[in-house]
């Protein structure tokens, strides 16, 4: 196996044996169980002394069950005598809670980040972060990938006539402005503020939107509320068509509901969480290529960035 190893969590199995069959490399054998009262048993079952080894286990619903397996198998593989232990986290769990925005509150990325080295993991590949400097929590390698690159080919094979790139937000602009620049396009900003969480009122729209064929990127989609508001606000100041790009389909809630019913064309999602359900306006692309290639690149000491030079 070329000197590494992979192994799958619960939480995205499909995704796990889709980067397999790309690395034409078998899943490794785990059991995953839970005793009666919920607690989570691990058994590796194959050597792992010397190996490079890698985790794919995304922390997404059930967040602390899903985080908890990732741990789990860490600690077992540590024991085992892995050589290093890299976790494939397409979704970083609790990454919204980055900062202290209110007296009395926790920063749960840092202490998740605190977790992961703990357990004994010894890099982190992700897939955009909610917010970039959570990089920065960490005292281990992170690559943090940018999922823009996922939607490039899309985007252009729709041939739009008069695209533009929107932020559905101002937290997001500098996530849009990254996009916008791949593709030479011109870019929008949609103002709003939030009442209360998971709750948004879209505001204003920064630019011009008359006859443009709009497209809102952001890094994840939760309760779909922001996302359906502010294709209802684009729409009103003229725009003719409104797509969204969402790396994490978290899609709590009324998502579904809202997008089928919504102002929003068609909303664009990869597999770094497996949706509950089918949606017509919903297309699903896949991220077992990109982190594929990531994985075998960190494991021959190659370099990562080199993949996001998008032309």
């Amino acid at each position: 196996m070329g000197g590494y190893m992979i192994f799958s969590g619960t939480a995205n199995p499909e995704l796990s044996s889709e980067i397999a069959k790309y690395l034409d490399t078998p899943l490794c054998k785990a059991t995953i169980n839970r005793f009666s009262d919920g607690e989570i048993n691990v058994q590796i079952s194959q050597s792992v002394r010397g190996k490079d080894v890698f985790i794919i286990q995304p922390t997404c619903a059930p967040a602390n069950d899903n985080l908890m397996e990732l741990l789990i198998m860490t600690d077992a593989l540590k024991r085992s005598s892995a050589k290093s232990i890299t976790a494939i986290t397409p979704y970083y769990g609790y990454a919204r809670q980055d900062r202290k925005a209110a007296p009395r509150v926790p920063i749960s990325a840092k202490l998740v980040a605190n977790l992961f080295e703990t357990a004994g993991i010894t890099r982190m590949v992700t897939i955009d972060l909610h917010a970039s400097q959570i990089q920065g929590f960490f005292d281990i390698p992170v690559d943090n990938l940018y999922g823009a690159i996922l939607f490039v080919d899309y985007i252009k094979s729709k041939k739009f006539k008069n695209p533009v790139i929107a932020s559905p937000d101002i937290g997001g602009v500098a996530r849009a402005r990254y996009f916008a620049s791949k593709l030479g396009f011109d870019m929008v900003i949609v103002d709003k503020r939030r009442e209360q969480a998971n709750v948004a009122e879209v505001m204003n729209i920064i630019g011009d939107v008359q006859d443009k064929d709009v497209i809102l990127i952001d890094d994840m989609i939760d309760t779909a509320g922001t996302m359906v508001k502010a294709a209802e606000a684009l729409k009103a100041k003229g725009a003719t068509s409104v797509m969204a790009c969402c790396t994490h389909p978290v899609l709590s809630g009324p998502a579904y509901e809202r997008i089928e019913s919504g102002a929003l064309d068609e909303l664009i999602v990869t597999n770094t969480i497996p949706m509950k359900q089918s949606c017509v306006k919903i297309k699903m692309l896949s991220t077992a290529p990109l982190l594929g290639e990531v994985i075998r690149r960190v494991h021959s000491n190659e370099s990562v960035n080199s993949l996001f030079d998008i032309r």
